[in-house]
């Protein structure tokens, strides 16, 4: 009978330089690991990110204390959830484009998580307005909702927010 590999999550930080996904991906094979999802990202001259692994359980703790000892990466080793499923079963895409202002992102995650939506992937950015100084807040998300969601009514709440909001809101084909 062969034991189940087991599946973690890693948060990964760093001052960026060349070969950090090196560095990491040699670490995680040197020790049977399988790299199965991730997102990288360049944020303020540093190197973040997030990915799920899958190692034999004969090589996880090894393979814990080698990346304990990166350098100059800094990473968290956390235990995966399971993969059952919730009563969210309905996935949405959200796209909002405003005004910048000191709340925003605290604001909308209030109003998703009164009306019960979980956020599985969030990406922000700021820019410069056309033709104007103004800086705009964009951001991007996938959504879950249980399958009753009126998304028409969560779309309002979110336009409640500012007069200036644009909010995109549509259902995500999963396949």
């Amino acid at each position: 009978m062969s034991v189940a590999p087991l599946s973690f999550v890693l948060t990964v930080i760093g001052d960026d330089r060349p070969g950090l996904v090196e560095q990491l991906s040699t670490a995680i094979s040197s020790h049977g690991g399988n790299w199965l999802d991730s997102s990288f990202s360049r944020l303020a001259g540093k190197f973040a990110g997030i990915l799920r692994v899958e190692v034999p359980a004969a090589q996880a703790e090894e393979l814990k204390a080698t990346l304990a000892n990166l350098t100059p990466l800094k990473v968290v080793v956390e235990t995966a959830g399971d993969n059952a499923e919730t009563s969210r079963n309905r996935s949405l895409t959200l796209t909002l484009v405003g005004q910048d202002r000191i709340g925003i992102v605290r604001e909308v995650s209030q109003v998703l998580a009164r009306m019960g939506v979980n956020v599985e992937d969030l990406s922000t950015h700021t820019a410069s307005a056309p033709m104007s100084a103004a800086t705009l807040f964009h951001a991007r998300a996938k959504l879950q909702a249980a399958a009753g969601l009126d998304a028409g009514a969560l779309r309002q709440e979110l336009e409640r927010l500012s007069d200036d909001l644009v909010v995109e809101l549509e259902e995500t084909v999963v396949v």
